[in-house]
């Protein structure tokens, strides 16, 4: 009997070992950047999907296409404009005069990997064209479901709110995507390294001159997934969660606290930090690392709280320090 569990357990030790060496590869195109690195591994192994945000030119859409690259995943890109249609991303039914009938013609979201570029520069109305393909895996065109393939990730970039020519993204959108990082301006040292990459002649439109090439596949993602799945949750660690994401409810600087649909999604990816650390079961800190990049995107600043300088992140950091933390 012990035979299948030890070779379960180098299968799951073989499939860290190759998303572990995503970093690797993905670090020969985009210089620092470890916590989206991180944040978007941990959205495949929950199959979930990721936001994001950050000023123009910090490399985020470069940050996507690495990790498509260091991948065996079809991929694909759509660029989010003022004048998209829903069925730009969907896809649409086309007359083909040949056969005098209407044929499916699948539009981008038919891929494993979605690159979702700027996606807050589009309307509301083609910004939720992706909401039943991000929440129920499939397309609905003409009353008739498409599923999608597997896996399945959006991976959507968005600038702030703030700057011109944006669309806030809806709030049923906002809730289906598991994580919201925030991709920040460089350090001097990593900037100065971008420039001294670009002056030997890196090509950030050529990822495969640059020496990323795949390392992960299909199979190691399955893997891994199953072993995320045994990482074991005590019911100490269970109500941690909950408690955290109750205190957002009732704290006063919010309007709209982190749904019960939120606090699964902060233990589903504290789980998969746990495995990626090595551990089969969750700690405090699992659940501490990847609070803010999980809810900072499901609750709501009071209005007054904004004027004052409050931000999501400080809202939730308080809390954390404040919940007691289960022995």
């Amino acid at each position: 009997m012990t035979a299948p569990t030890t070779q379960t357990a180098e299968n799951s030790d073989d499939a860290r070992a190759s998303l572990e060496a995503l970093r690797t590869e993905i670090a020969k195109a985009v210089v620092g950047q470890d916590p989206a690195v991180t944040g978007l591994v941990v959205a495949l192994l929950c199959r979930g999907h990721v936001l994001l945000e950050g000023v123009p030119g910090v490399a985020k859409t470069l940050l996507v296409r690495a990790l498509a690259a260091s991948l065996e995943l079809d991929t694909k890109r759509v660029q989010f404009t003022p004048d998209l249609m829903p069925g730009d991303i969907t896809g649409s039914l086309v007359y083909d005069a040949r056969t005098a009938e209407f044929s499916f013609q699948p539009g981008p979201v038919f891929t494993h990997l979605l690159l979702a570029d700027e996606i807050n520069r589009t309307p509301p109305k083609t910004q939720s064209a992706l909401l039943e393909a991000m929440e129920e895996r499939q397309v609905t065109v003409d009353g008739t479901p498409r599923s999608l393939p597997d896996p399945f990730l959006v991976a959507a970039t968005q600038n702030p709110v703030e700057y011109e020519g944006t669309y806030p993204l809806p709030e049923a959108q906002l809730d289906r995507f598991l994580l919201k990082l925030t991709v920040p301006l460089p350090t001097r040292e990593d900037e100065i390294n971008v420039l001294t990459r670009h002056a030997e002649g890196f090509n950030p439109r050529d990822l495969q001159g640059a020496g990323v090439r795949p390392v992960a596949g299909p199979a190691d993602l399955e893997c891994a997934r199953a072993a995320v799945a045994r990482t074991s949750v005590s019911p100490e660690i269970a109500g941690y969660v909950v408690d955290i994401c109750r205190a957002t409810r009732e704290s006063p600087s919010l309007t709209l606290g982190v749904s019960p649909r939120g606090a699964t999604a902060l233990l589903s990816t504290a789980r998969a930090w746990a495995w990626l650390t090595g551990r089969d079961y969750v700690i405090p800190d699992d659940v501490k690392a990847l609070a803010l990049p999980t809810l900072r995107h499901r609750v709501h600043l009071r209005p007054e709280a904004e004027m004052e300088g409050v931000t999501a992140d400080s809202v939730i950091t308080a809390i954390l320090a404040h919940v007691p933390v289960p022995r």
